[in-house]
């Protein structure tokens, strides 16, 4: 099995402009998570997939390897199917640019639900954590989804799923994590595909997978990982990362 990690890697951001390419001990944050990515010893190869001339400097002068994104793109799965449409890949995964303490354990599961998977019936896989918050189960913010007694995703949504009508005798909430392993046929498919209703309005682009009806297998991880959202979070993360 031919596995890629893909590192979409945009230099706008209307949060923290710039944050991909912001100093990390040493380091740009998105060198770190490229050279995390490698240092997992799960990827027969790991790219970084950007439209922007200043993130392509800072990989490849750190010996990274780069795929210039030509089109403008509406998601990230867009993107990445651009971007493998002529690698040789069974399985993709799609590591955010902003996580650099991305740990080998979910991804591993990830993986593993695709060797597992002998009648390639998952199309993706994705992760979920349990929430106990209830502020978190009500934050539109916070993607909750359910799934059917296989693992595989029944539906996506910002809003609290299931509704307990009564009480939530034996209900667990989950919250989606947004890391994929795609078989790149599915990528391939989902950019020749028009949004439909659901996705247009939770804005959620896996919705759009489920719409036309791809599998997607949840794998339970206790792991969050650590983005860098804001000028706050880089400096949390320079703390940390001193510590290892």
């Amino acid at each position: 099995m031919n596995v890629i990690a893909v590192i979409p890697a945009r230099y706008a951001s209307t949060r923290f402009p710039a944050k991909l390419v912001q100093d990390l001990c040493g380091k740009p944050v998105i060198v770190r998570t490229y050279e995390a990515a490698v240092a997992s010893q799960l990827f027969d190869a790991v790219f970084v997939v950007t439209d922007a001339q200043e993130i392509e400097d800072v990989i490849v002068a750190h010996g990274g390897r780069v795929i210039r994104s030509q089109r403008h793109h509406e998601s990230g799965s867009d993107r990445i199917a651009e971007a493998v449409a002529d690698l040789e890949a069974d399985i993709v995964i799609n590591v955010q640019g902003d996580e650099p303490f991305i740990a080998r354990e979910p991804l591993e599961a990830l993986l593993q639900a695709f060797r597992e998977d002998v009648d390639q019936r998952i199309d993706l896989g994705s992760l979920m954590v349990p929430i106990t918050a209830e502020a978190d189960i009500q934050n539109p913010n916070v993607v909750k989804v359910v799934t059917d007694r296989m693992g595989y995703a029944l539906y996506f949504s910002r809003s609290v799923i299931p509704f307990p009508r009564e009480r939530r005798e034996g209900l667990r909430y989950m919250r989606h994590i947004g890391v994929y392993a795609f078989r790149k046929q599915a990528l391939l498919d989902f950019a020749q595909w028009p949004m439909q209703p659901l996705e247009a309005t939770e804005k959620l682009e896996q919705l759009r997978y489920l719409e036309f009806g791809k599998r997607i297998k949840m794998v339970e991880t206790t792991h969050v990982g650590i983005g860098i959202d804001t000028p706050e979070d880089l400096e949390q993360a320079r703390v940390l990362f001193s510590r290892q």
